[in-house]
């Protein structure tokens, strides 16, 4: 049985970022995440380190390090991320020199609000399009309640949209933790199988225009509006992918959210 309730300790968030965290744990980190904003935020940077630090320099962190560094010594206790961050240094000191590193550096360990976002989003859509039996807390069918139960968790009134004319039904969605508190996740799903998630987080960034981001096989289109960021993740069609975040982006934009009732 999980015990939701037993404190999380720093060792297994590292291990919940690098994925080693064992299954019947999971749930109960995540329910930890959730109702503590200011370590879902640690776990959204970390993860956003990781990820440009293996962007920038995961060939170079896979060369040998010279035998005059001890890797072992600065590295012992980091997860596996953390001790390619260190192998990076090492070797980007040696091949291009200090000042080249400091200022690709500098970007590796200060990610971008763009960067965490849709990381997390990215991780989540991974995580549950390939479940069959699970994919959602509550199901498309209850919709109106869906979307009263994650408005109120986010105090704001999301608008979700029908994306029936792109070929898309609502399977449902789930609350996850957000990098600044809690996040809503809506999946959408075609009559061929494929599925598409829209990710919703609070955020004090200014609004942006659509942004795009690819990774491995998937990709996300980001914009942030009235205090919301939004992430659409999907396949590695960026076309099929654009049609999908404008028709998301035109009804959300359509009318501004009225005040919560709650």
């Amino acid at each position: 049985m999980i015990d939701r309730d037993s404190p999380v300790t720093q060792d297994e968030l590292h291990a919940y970022v690098d994925g080693e965290i064992p299954a019947d744990r999971r749930g109960a980190i995540e329910a930890w995440l959730a109702s503590h904003p200011d370590d879902a935020t640690r776990v959204a940077e970390w993860r956003a380190q990781a990820e440009a630090i293996r962007a920038r320099y995961g060939a170079i962190a896979s060369e040998p390090v010279p035998a005059r560094f001890d890797l072992d010594t600065l590295a012992r206790g980091a997860r596996s991320w953390r001790a390619a961050a260190v192998a990076a240094v090492l070797v980007a000191f040696l091949a291009g020199g200090a000042v080249g590193w400091l200022a690709h550096g500098a970007s590796a360990a200060a990610p971008s609000r763009f960067d965490i976002f849709t990381t997390q989003a990215l991780d989540a859509h991974k995580v549950y399009v390939v479940e069959v039996r699970h994919p959602v807390e509550v199901t498309g069918a209850e919709r109106p309640h869906l979307v009263q139960w994650l408005s109120k968790r986010l105090d704001y009134e999301l608008r979700v949209p029908q994306l029936e004319p792109s070929g898309l039904k609502l399977v449902g969605g789930r609350l996850l933790p957000g990098p600044f508190g809690p996040a809503a996740f809506f999946m959408y799903e075609g009559a061929s199988g494929e599925r598409f998630t829209i990710y919703y987080a609070r955020t004090d960034t200014p609004p942006t225009a659509m942004r795009y981001r690819a990774a491995d096989r998937l990709a996300a289109f980001y914009w942030v509006d009235q205090g919301v960021a939004y992430v659409v993740s999907g396949g590695a069609d960026r076309d099929r992918l654009l049609q999908v975040a404008q028709a998301a982006y035109d009804q959300i934009d359509k009318n501004a959210p009225a005040k919560p009732t709650w």
